[in-house]
């Protein structure tokens, strides 16, 4: 994927919605399809606003050694669980840094000399940077599909894997380039797997034994929560033997034996994600989740594929393309064309298809569906898809 330096559209074009403003006009609510930090269902943002009007103190504010925030310590741990199907053999903690953070997190926990192996499968932007920062602690193998021109369209093959290996890394969803695992692979080796989940955990179904996950993280700003919290999966046996060099806040052994108190914990952060869990499994679970990923996604790729071509995503297989990040360009990247359809989506609401990232501004946009984006917001957007697209051929 080409990046665009932003700073020359900047200074060439100051338009909110060519500089990624996530506020429409006055008035005209705001449909957000950003990549990240994303909304969170309407029920879920009426349950944390209640919080605050409540006559209890909110966990924003409460000691995280307090026994009423202990409480809801314990209930978010068992709501993870339940909703998610974790076994009682994984432990789950509420860590800090991010996704960045555990970057360096995993090989820091399962590599004490740092020179082990470690195969990192490589299929996107992320992959990569996990990549970068594993080779700091470990020796990675690895295995890439990669596009002579720094693309990424495909899955790399997993039948080639160091045998050796202290675990297998993979990012379950690349949100930049739009590639998704619907299913996470069974590998012909022992060890254990290792899943980036940030984009989409809790979308899915995740056979946490039959695929031999040894441990699975998630920032929870996609889908189950906000900025400042990752979510940590890590199964028992996998603990104990830390690197020397591993910082507690980034140890799972210590977190783990801390019961998530070894620091001060995120306790907003962490009430957030309890009620999103509670909201998801009253909604029907994480197999309700998927069935809305599968037809919010569905949508939205058809309008793309019956385009002839003014749409286009540059992911062709359809087993592969990402429920959770919809790249897309119009017009083949036309730039006026672009410009009018960013426009023209701002005004109406529709905001976040662009938005500035460390890696600038490419050919393609992102239309975001995760949990917080209901069935309805992505109709409005397929509506003014197909409207803009009939506008457009009417004036050529």
């Amino acid at each position: 994927m080409t990046y665009i330096d932003p700073s020359p559209l900047k200074s060439a074009d100051t338009h909110p919605a060519m500089l990624g403003s996530l506020l429409p006009p006055s008035g005209v609510l705001p449909l957000n399809f950003s990549p990240g930090p994303a909304s969170l269902a309407a029920e879920v943002q009426a349950a944390i606003k209640a919080l605050f009007d409540s006559e209890r103190m909110c966990s924003m504010y409460l000691s995280h050694r307090s026994p009423e925030f202990l409480d809801i310590l314990t209930s978010a741990v068992k709501h993870c669980r339940l909703a998610m199907n974790i076994p009682e053999d994984y432990e789950i903690l509420f860590m800090h840094g991010g996704g960045h953070g555990q970057f360096a997190a995993v090989p820091l926990n399962l590599c004490p000399n740092g020179d082990e192996k470690a195969t990192y499968l490589v299929n996107g932007t992320w992959s990569k940077r996990a990549l970068s920062d594993a080779s700091k602690y470990c020796r990675p193998f690895v295995v890439s599909s990669e596009n002579q021109d720094g693309t990424f369209t495909r899955n790399p093959s997993f039948e080639h894997l160091d045998p050796e290996s202290k675990y297998v890394h993979l990012c379950s969803n690349e949100t930049v380039n739009g590639i998704e695992l619907h299913q996470l692979p069974k590998l012909g080796i022992k060890a254990p797997l290792v899943v980036d989940a940030s984009s989409d955990f809790s979308t899915k179904p995740i056979d946490w034994v039959g695929c031999n996950v040894g441990i699975l993280y998630a920032c929870a700003s996609k889908n189950i929560g906000h900025p400042g919290l990752t979510l940590c999966v890590v199964r028992k046996d996998l603990m104990g033997s830390p690197s020397k060099f591993c910082p507690g806040v980034l140890c799972y052994t210590t977190n783990a034996r801390e019961g998530n108190l070894w620091n001060t914990i995120a306790t907003f952060n962490v009430e957030v994600v309890n009620i999103f869990m509670q909201w998801m499994i009253a909604q029907g679970g994480v197999h309700e989740m998927e069935r809305r990923a599968i037809a919010k996604s569905d949508l939205l790729y058809s309008v793309i594929d019956k385009s002839e071509g003014f749409y286009a995503t540059p992911i062709a297989d359809p087993s592969i393309r990402s429920r959770m990040n919809i790249p897309f360009d119009v017009a083949g990247g036309d730039e006026e064309t672009t410009r009018n359809f960013l426009i023209q989506g701002w005004e109406r609401g529709i905001v976040g298809l662009r938005t500035l990232t460390p890696f600038g501004v490419g050919k393609y946009l992102r239309a975001s569906l995760y949990n917080g984006v209901s069935m309805n917001q992505v109709e409005v957007l397929a509506a003014f898809m197909t409207e803009f697209l009939k506008t457009c051929r009417t004036q050529q």
